[in-house]
């Protein structure tokens, strides 16, 4: 079976939106490249996947945008390529090699985690909290930034039990960011 794991960039008071954290360096993409070249398949709800597609997704003249630096592209090729799942009860369609997962939600997923391979991703906040809740999600992934927001919406918030963790990794990058890797406990 292969496994279904949460990875988000998290400030120090739990906030989870995009642009709280410190801006990405070479570091931090590397990691996050990595990450992605780890799963299968990337899992996202409407508006992770809406918010991954305008940044990500390479332009129909099959040119990367002048923002994105030279090491900004192995991400960026790594996500354009990947398979993806998306939950959704308004969309009628996905493109950019995606699919919609439809009908119940746990069932899906844990389809999804029965076929052959190394891993699921999922990032966003409201589809892993639903997971959460579910208790399908195998590995969480909690990339800590040296930030305080003050705002914006929080790690999980709405969790319905708690889920003692185990910690098994912990890589530290230059920038004072941390990813620490947990796998729930018994």
């Amino acid at each position: 079976m292969r496994p279904l794991r949460y990875s988000i960039n998290v400030t120090l008071d739990g906030c989870v939106h995009h642009e709280a954290g410190l801006p990405p360096d070479e570091e931090s993409m590397r990691y996050w490249t990595a990450e992605m070249q780890r799963a299968d398949a990337l899992l996202f709800g409407r508006v992770t996947y809406g918010m991954m597609e305008s940044a990500w997704r390479r332009p129909v003249s099959g040119a990367w945008p002048e923002w994105m630096d030279d090491w900004q592209l192995p991400f960026a090729e790594a996500i354009d390529g990947a398979k993806k799942y998306v939950v959704s009860s308004t969309l009628s369609k996905v493109d950019w090699n995606a699919e919609l997962l439809q009908g119940d939600l746990r069932q899906a997923v844990e389809r999804l985690k029965q076929e052959p391979g190394e891993g699921l991703f999922v990032g966003g906040v409201t589809l892993p909290l639903a997971l959460a809740n579910l208790g399908v999600i195998d590995e969480y992934v909690f990339v800590v930034q040296p930030v305080l927001a003050g705002h914006g919406p929080t790690l999980l918030a709405g969790l319905r039990e708690r889920i003692q963790l185990d910690l098994v990794d912990r890589q530290d990058f230059r920038s004072g960011v941390t990813a620490l890797r947990y796998r729930p406990g018994e």
